[in-house]
């Protein structure tokens, strides 16, 4: 077996290196690669993760050009990992290295393509909390998850799965998205969580919008099929509306009269709202299968091997 740990890197200069030297610690050398991926750092991360990579045979270093994001980061890496089993992990410390054995025996004891690691007290603030809230709940909807599944970015994937995951080359990648269109033979097991060791999360509220609206477009077609069924209510009640006051015309002329602009108007939204859902039907299966944008740029790579 060939395990790849695959590390994306962010303004982590004081920890990425004893992170490294834990894991190599913990795991054996001789089935472990590492591939670290620096994700345009602002501090020193690309010349430690350099010296790591010149030091260590077992770890990969690739840097990109500009800040890609965390998932683009993990897509890059995920394209140079050699591994039966990939495990992400973040730079922080907040995940223990020695986790990483957890998450390969329960998908070797019961065969799952992938294993989420969930946490019984999570040290995150409260904000990245409730943005994770939030991106559960949504998944639920989107992708429908089990409910009781935490979408942990601390995560293995089995080598199946991986090679299916790569063939998309879409700028706006979002990994969970991409296992559960592969697979849902998908486990969990708890694992520790520890406070970040050095500087800030990354976490930001916009970096919550854009997972947000790669979500909701990029991953299902649901809000346009919503967007549809809304039309179509409309045009209902619309008509609905006009055929009562048809039937009792005698009694209610005058409401008729003074309500036909808000009933014309109401069904011409609802058309105009059906329209946009069948056509955005059609642009949403196609941007979801195109895009020109790159996924990536690598600025270079380094490997001692």
């Amino acid at each position: 077996m060939l395990l790849s740990v695959i590390i994306p890197v962010y303004n982590s200069d004081r920890t990425i290196g004893r992170l490294v030297e834990h894991v190599l610690e913990t795991l054996d050398r001789s089935i472990l690669e590492i591939i670290l991926i620096n994700d345009s750092s602002q501090d020193q991360s690309e010349n430690v993760c350099s010296e790591l990579a010149q030091r260590f045979e077992q770890v990969k270093f690739i840097s990109l050009r500009r800040n890609f994001g965390e998932f683009n980061a993990v897509m890059c890496g995920l394209n140079y990992a050699q591994g039966d089993y990939c495990v992400m992990i973040d730079d922080d410390f907040q995940n223990p290295p020695s986790e990483i054995l957890k998450l390969i025996q329960t998908a070797q004891q019961n065969g799952y393509d992938v294993v989420y690691s969930f946490y019984e007290q999570k040290k995150h603030s409260l904000f990245r909390n409730a943005g994770s809230m939030l991106v559960n709940w949504l998944t639920n909807w989107l992708l429908e998850k089990p409910k009781d599944l935490y979408l942990s970015s601390f995560k293995l994937i089995a080598r199946p799965v991986v090679q299916e995951i790569i063939k998309y080359k879409g700028p706006y990648p979002y990994i969970d998205g991409l296992i559960f269109r592969v697979t849902r033979n998908v486990g969990r097991v708890q694992v520790s969580h520890n406070k970040r060791e050095e500087g800030q999360s990354g976490y930001t509220l916009r970096k919550l919008t854009s997972l947000f609206l790669t979500i909701v477009f990029g991953y299902s077609l649901k809000p346009l099929r919503l967007l549809t069924a809304g039309g179509l209510l409309a045009i209902a009640l619309s008509c609905s509306i006009v055929l009562l006051d048809t039937v009792f015309w005698a009694v209610h002329a005058p409401f008729f009269i003074f309500n036909l602009p808000f009933l014309l108007l109401l069904f011409f939204s609802g058309m105009i709202l059906t329209a946009l859902g069948v056509v955005g039907e059609y642009i949403g299966r196609m941007y979801m299968a195109q895009s020109g944008l790159p996924q990536y740029v690598e600025k270079f790579s380094v490997s001692k091997r």
